[in-house]
């Protein structure tokens, strides 16, 4: 395994220029601009994708930061810091990734952010409507923030639903692959499955504990889809609307309680429940509905708000929709995922999956990549 060393030192504070930090006109967001002369172009592509996608940095043919060096003795060196990577590599594919284990030293060591780089986007790639109006079966893919080294996961002709990291190689999620919808994990590097926990009932939503060892679950065995707990072997049921349905549990960071959908007041809203009182409480209210949640590592939620187009929303869920910011403009945003970095969002429109800044006037979403495919539900490893 090839070695990857990160040096950073201080150098003289008064060698650090005024002009590390610049205004980008029409993005409002302070950026320090970069310059790379690396001596492989498909490392310099790649370093360049990946500082601008952190929102960090703005690659420029001059700037405060300059990136230079060959593979084996790479330096970047400004703001009164410097780092050097001594990785090497051989072809394009580990070019790529030494490039982006490069860029998230950057995060850390120039903006004190942590870097996404790394962190796989799982997301499904679903068929089109067939002639028989049956939708057919989806795909788990797998996707690097860049866009780059783009492969399929999963290639059984069934269904693959609420897919959620359990850990940084492992997936579960639910699929009929084996006749009765269960939950499946699969080795995303080796494609090793095996069925992780059985149901009861129609599953609608799925989330695994923070800690891996509990999931909550929407299931219908007992009449109307309502919120489990499923330890092992036991169930644990923590809502009971008899006249209403559940769906899209998430976890809180601390792993104590549980965000989710029910449509008890008539129109699809965001509740919280706390797992040990089994006490609930509304989240949210404005717009026509208010859909899709995801609890970050912050603290905060992201999710989907009606209020004209569907727009991505991001709210403090001690206070509610009373603190909710909107992250983007009114149109077919669904199924919001925070980064590690509790900045930036990856979200789904019009078949396509984009990386959203969630910082007031960030940069505009970003398109991950461009192919033929109907692509939903990202869902990225943190």
């Amino acid at each position: 395994m090839k070695k990857v060393f990160f040096i950073a030192c201080s150098l003289v504070a008064s060698l650090v220029s005024a002009e590390t930090v610049v205004d980008i006109s029409g993005v409002g967001a302070e950026k320090f601009t970069v310059s790379i002369q690396v001596a492989n172009s498909v490392y310099s592509k790649c370093l360049a994708k990946n500082l601008e996608i952190s929102g960090l940095f703005l690659v420029k043919p001059s700037g405060s930061i300059k990136v230079s060096g060959a593979p084996g003795s790479i330096t970047a060196t400004g703001r009164g810091k410097s780092i050097t990577s001594a990785e090497s590599f051989s072809d394009d594919k580990s070019a790529r990734m030494a490039a982006r284990r490069f860029s998230n030293a950057m995060c850390e060591a120039f903006g004190n952010q942590k870097g996404f780089a790394l962190d796989k986007i799982l997301f499904l790639n679903r068929g089109k409507f067939s002639g028989n109006g049956n939708v057919r079966p989806s795909e788990m893919c797998l996707s690097y923030p860049d866009g780059y080294d783009v492969r399929q996961v999963t290639s059984d002709a069934r269904m693959s639903i609420y897919q959620r990291w359990l850990d940084d190689e492992s997936v579960i999620y639910i699929s009929d692959v084996r006749g009765a919808p269960q939950v499946w994990e699969i080795n995303t590097r080796t494609g090793n499955r095996k069925k992780k926990w059985s149901l009861k009932g129609s599953p609608n939503g799925l989330a695994v504990s923070p800690d891996g060892t509990k999931i909550a679950a929407i299931l219908s065995f007992q009449g109307n889809p309502e919120l489990y707990v499923i330890t092992g072997d036991k169930f644990v049921r923590l809502t009971k609307t008899p006249l209403a349905s559940e769906g899209q549990p998430t976890w809180s960071p601390d792993g104590t309680k549980i965000a989710y959908v029910s449509n008890e007041a008539r129109r699809p809203q965001i509740y919280v429940a706390d797992i040990a009182t089994r006490q609930k409480r509304r989240l949210t209210s404005r717009g026509r509905e208010n859909i899709d949640p995801d609890w970050g590592s912050d603290g905060r939620i992201a999710y989907i708000t009606k209020r004209g187009g569907a727009q991505v929303a991001v709210m403090n869920p001690a206070e509610g929709d009373s603190s909710a910011e909107l992250v983007t403009d009114e149109g077919g945003w669904e199924h919001p995922s925070w980064s590690r970095d509790a900045r930036h969002l990856t979200v789904n429109k019009s078949g396509a999956i984009f990386i959203v800044d969630t910082l007031k006037d960030g940069d505009k979403p970003r398109r991950v990549f461009s192919a033929s495919g109907n692509f939903i539900s990202p869902v990225w490893q943190r």
